[in-house]
């Protein structure tokens, strides 16, 4: 009983205490004893682009079309020379089939990258057939109107700083930043590109329905419709 009252009057002398204060620190800031670099090095590896949102970019590239009426555009004259069926195509893209018990592909193979070149030729193709190439007698699209190649072409020899600003276009398009912010190469190593497969139509024999630039051009599109940023994130 003694100790309980003990306790009691310890317990009461203690709420009557005065408050303990914490005495403010030094206003000068401390000393800095050593500076880690942030890491910004990925931790995954590059994963590829679910078929679904590689379907709806390539509508949406080849003017918002329904995906029949893409492949119409998309064969053109040609019939199955340049495009087939998307039937064909589905399984290849890494769809998955669960009624024959077909799973989902996350990794890239032969027959996929096939499929990656056959359906950007196409894409490419046609857009510079509907952008750049007018009809007998029509006008070309206004840029507003125009699929992949929203520019003119230039009268002439094209240097390197007239070709920048138009592969800053298509760069754009198909990889989704200025080419400015890609690697500091990559604009001339295109436009070699360019004047490469310029300089071999040139002197092409039989001669390509495409002029001389316009195949310089679809095969600059052929490059960033199948290059890596295109496929992975």
């Amino acid at each position: 009983m003694r100790s309980l009252a003990a306790a009691c009057l310890a317990a009461l002398a203690a709420c009557g205490a005065p408050a303990e204060r914490v005495a403010a620190g030094p206003s000068a800031p401390l000393p800095e004893h050593g500076v880690t670099v942030e890491d910004t090095a990925p931790k995954e590896d590059l994963r590829l682009v679910p078929p679904e949102v590689y379907m709806r970019t390539y509508l949406r590239l080849f003017g918002g079309l329904a995906p029949l009426d893409a492949q119409k555009r998309a064969r053109g004259a040609d019939g199955a020379g340049l495009f087939d069926a998307w039937d064909d195509y589905v399984s290849a893209l890494g769809f998955p089939d669960y009624r024959l018990d077909v799973p989902r592909l996350t990794q890239t193979n032969a027959l996929m990258a096939a499929t990656f070149e056959r359906l950007g030729v196409a894409l490419c193709d046609r857009a510079l057939e509907h952008d750049l190439k007018a009809p007998k007698g029509a006008e070309l699209p206004p840029l507003s109107e125009r699929l992949v190649f929203a520019f003119e072409l230039p009268h002439g020899a094209m240097d390197q700083a007239a070709f920048a600003s138009r592969f800053d276009v298509l760069h754009r398009t198909f990889l989704g930043y200025p080419a400015s912010l890609a690697p500091p190469e990559r604009t001339a190593r295109f436009f070699q590109l360019y004047r490469d497969i310029v300089a071999g139509h040139t002197k092409a024999d039989p001669r390509s329905r495409f002029t001389p630039d316009e195949a310089g051009w679809a095969s600059v599109c052929y490059g960033l419709v199948r290059h890596p940023e295109f496929h992975l994130y």
